[in-house]
């Protein structure tokens, strides 16, 4: 959404004008895409991780600014709501021992933040959604104090008309409403970019659509919200409930949610910001003093300012990126399917599985999506957030008589998958002991049929049978989940249970 948003009042000229800009860097992309201005291919990757802050006690802690403070790092931002953070690891290519060199970032500047968070009483804790959080925590006056999120939630309320309503029935039921978007703020995700030619664009998003209700399986790790038991990764249907502008009635119409999954397979990055345009009125109609045909004409690169505002309002699984570095254009797929931790291990090994199966599945001589529907690539990506690693997924054959089979996730990871994602590590040049160590970890999981969801939902239901009440038994949960993430072995080898106390004397 970009670093900097003014709020301010808009009028009906200020949404036609941006509309015509919105046209003109649409003009602009296509422009640059025909005449071959973006980067050459560098195999460059990122990773974002959002994360919340909780006290000793495992509730939430309100003070991310007084954090921010401590921290003083540009690595660490604000995120939606004052109990979250942000961390920005820089690019890195993709080769040798890339992943070993990510986890040790992190694991030094989660521990930094983590001790600065301690002097006011707060610690970092990367979850899907914090099991602690009550709907009195998830209110606008608990937004970050920051224009662009006031203004954000000023123009999805107004374009909404009413309450928001959240409906998600899990093992449980929530129903309840909202009056902001705050709720969203639960939701704690990790982003992995892959810098792309435009060329080879289509070929990866589409590989990252088919593989997403995979990634969902193996690394589910949000089960609970306001005290309820829901899907075994909540928070796609709890993003699309609290940032949906659409009454029923648009429902009913068959409108588009903003946070999507998408409806079809791609042949070029152009179609998705097309998309956009067609289909999503503007929320933050701000215009930018560029003309960009006119930068084209004199042979400059437009920032297409607009075009990269309006993207940032569409909540797209795997979103398109338009950036440039160094003065010149490229594109990313950003990858924004998994929930955060629940160590760095983990989230390490879920990045190494994803950059490898897409590699290896865009390359392959009859791609996955010339045989699998995208209408099942949704269904398959709704049937592992509702049920995670023990979801069973639609996936074309093998050999000769095509079609489509269901098959367990576990079974299709561990027996077709997994080799894949070890021969595209293998063709980005990863060395063989960073992807033997961390894929190992996705097939533990899979052998094991365990991952942060269902370590969460094991330890919670055991507290209960020790005669715990609800919120007593979430908050133990959460502390014990913080002490475990915190040494960091990898969920799958975590005792399920709360420690015995220890006796006195």
């Amino acid at each position: 959404m970009g670093e900097k948003v003014v709020a301010g009042p808009f009028d009906l000229s200020d949404r036609q004008h941006y509309r015509g800009k919105l046209r003109q860097c649409l003009t602009g992309l296509e422009r640059l895409l025909e005449e071959k201005r973006f980067d050459r291919p560098k195999n460059l990757m990122g990773l974002e991780i959002e994360l919340n802050l909780a006290g000793p006690d495992g509730m939430p802690r309100m003070m991310n600014a007084q954090v921010l403070e401590r921290i003083a790092s540009r690595d660490f931002q604000t995120e939606l709501a004052m109990f979250n953070l942000e961390v920005n690891i820089a690019p890195h290519r993709l080769g040798g021992r890339v992943f070993d060199r990510l986890a040790e970032e992190l694991r030094t500047s989660l521990g930094y933040a983590h001790r600065k968070a301690s002097e006011v009483d707060a610690g970092i804790v990367m979850i899907g959604i914090l099991p602690t959080l009550g709907q009195d925590d998830l209110v606008s006056s608990n937004l970050s104090d920051v224009d662009r999120y006031t203004l954000l939630n000023d123009q999805i309320v107004a374009a909404r008309g009413e309450d928001f309503a959240l409906d998600i029935d899990g093992v449980e039921r929530l129903v309840c409403t909202s009056k902001s978007i705050a709720p969203e703020a639960a939701c704690t995700s990790v982003q992995l970019h892959l810098q792309v030619t435009p060329g080879r664009f289509a070929d990866v998003w589409n590989a990252a659509q088919a593989v997403a209700a995979v990634q969902v399986a193996v690394g589910a790790n949000s089960p609970f919200l306001f005290g309820h038991e829901l899907w075994r990764e909540s928070r796609p249907p709890l993003f699309q409930q609290s940032t949906d502008t659409r009454p029923p009635e648009l429902q009913a119409q068959g409108v588009r949610p903003r946070t999507w999954f998408g409806e079809r397979w791609i042949s070029s990055a152009y179609d998705l910001f097309e998309e956009n345009l067609r289909f999503f009125p503007p929320l933050l109609p701000i215009c930018d003093e560029e003309d960009p045909l006119a930068v084209l004409d004199e042979g400059g690169i437009p920032k297409l300012a607009e075009l990269v505002l309006h993207n940032g309002t569409v909540y797209r699984w795997n979103r398109p990126v338009y950036g440039i570095a160094d003065g010149v254009p490229h594109l990313r797929v950003e990858n924004r399917v998994l929930p955060a931790g629940p160590t760095v291990t983990d989230v390490i090994a879920n990045a190494a599985f994803y950059y490898g199966l897409v590699r290896a599945l865009a390359e392959e001589a009859r791609p996955v999506w010339t045989r699998l529907s995208f209408e099942a690539a949704a269904a398959n990506f709704d049937a592992a957030c509702r049920n995670g690693i023990d979801a069973r997924l639609e996936w074309p054959r093998r050999g000769r008589y095509g079609g489509t089979t269901r098959v367990d996730a576990v079974n299709l990871v561990r027996d077709e998958l997994l080799p894949l994602a070890a021969a595209g590590l293998d063709a980005w040049g990863v060395e063989p002991v960073d992807r033997d160590l961390y894929l190992g970890v996705i097939e533990d999981r899979c052998r094991l049929r365990v991952n942060g969801a269902t370590w969460q939902a094991a330890t919670f239901h055991r507290a209960l049978e020790k005669g715990l009440g609800r919120d007593t038994a979430l908050a133990a949960t959460t502390r014990r989940y913080g002490e475990l993430m915190h040494l960091g072995e990898p969920v799958h080898t975590w005792p399920v249970g709360l420690p015995e106390p220890v006796p006195l004397g």
